[in-house]
Formats: C-alpha cells, structure tokens, sequence
C-alpha cells in the first residue's frame, strides 16, 4: 500500500500525431503493454462529487486498487495491491478489502458497501523517460471511442509544464488540457445513456 502525489500534465491528440510521437521517441513495438481500468463509484456518483476517482487496473499479472483524490497540487493516489481472487470478488460485487483505500474512502464519506463497477476503458500504452519526467503514449478503448492521449508525468509542477509546453511546440501540437480517462469515460458512455 502507498501514498503518492500525481502531477501529469495530458493532451488529447490526433492519431496522426500519436504516430509521429511514437516514431520520433523510438517507441518500438515490443515497449507497448495493454491494461484496462474498471471504475467504481456509488449510484449517486458520491466519489465524482469529489472530484475523486476509484479504479482496478489490471496489469500484466496483478491488480491495484486506486483511490485519486484532490490535493493541492495535483491528485493523491492511495494504491494498494489486489490479487486477481480479490479484484474478481470486487468486480462481481463484494466489498473493498480491509486496507488504506477503504480507509481513505471512509475519510472522504464514502460508504464502500455502496460502491459499484460502472464499466471499464482498455488501454494499449508506452511510456519513455524525458527530462526528469515520464512521458506516456496511451491510446484508449472505450465504447465504440478510440481516442490517444499523452501524458507527462513529473515531479515539479511548474517546470513539467514549461517542459510538456515546449514538447507540444516542437511537434505543432496544439495545447488543449484533456480531461483525465475517467471523465472521458463518464461523458461519453454515462451520459450517452442517461
């Protein structure tokens, strides 16, 4: 289990320029990895309220359960580790286990019993070190929605945009601050049924 501040800076671009970006920082076929994220929330959508998000994300042979909520710079990420019996139960709807993000929940005046799985968005992502930074390639599965985004991930604010800024520049990237995958997601797939 762990605690750790967020700070990404995301754009939403183009196939075509996903492309160029991939070819012009060697992203070679074997450094993509798929995962996907299934949201959880109350009925009531008590955590979007929040401004937080909850979400199991599959990766390659485990499972992590993630609470983001608010900080002051950023998001706060509580994380703890699932095994895949675990993350199954929750899936299929049996309570978060006893641990920080239930904790954290619990601060935040959410009642974990209520929570449910409200769909999920598959992701095939890259991700390349540059400038202190974490620089990542995703593109998103949701719906009949195919969309690509990047991400640059850093640890101070102020210099991580200036940077992502410059990287836009350099490419002819118009700037446009997307919203993060689960507010993509919640937009196009709730929305468009209710």
């Amino acid at each position: 289990m762990a605690q750790e501040l967020e700070i990404e800076f995301r754009n939403l671009i183009t196939k075509e320029e996903y492309q160029t970006l991939t070819k012009a920082f060697k992203v070679k076929e074997t450094d993509f990895f798929e995962q996907t994220n299934y949201y959880l929330d109350t009925d009531t959508f008590a955590l979007k309220e929040k401004q937080s998000a909850l979400r199991i994300r599959k990766k390659k042979d485990y499972y992590e359960l993630t609470l983001k909520t608010p900080a002051n710079k950023g998001l706060l990420e509580t994380t703890q580790i699932l095994g895949a019996d675990q993350a199954d139960s929750i899936l299929k709807g049996s309570y978060i286990p006893v641990g920080q993000v239930r904790d954290e929940l619990l601060k935040h005046g959410v009642r974990h019993e209520e929570l449910v799985v409200f769909g999920s968005l598959r992701t095939i992502r890259a991700e390349k070190a540059y400038k202190k930074g974490l620089l990542v390639f995703d593109q998103n599965f949701y719906g009949d929605i195919v969309d690509y985004d990047l991400e640059y991930e850093v640890t101070d604010d102020v210099r991580g945009q200036k940077i992502f800024s410059e990287l836009l520049a350099d490419y002819a990237i118009v700037e446009s601050p997307a919203p993060n995958k689960i507010e993509r997601f919640y937009n196009k797939i709730y929305k468009s049924q209710h």
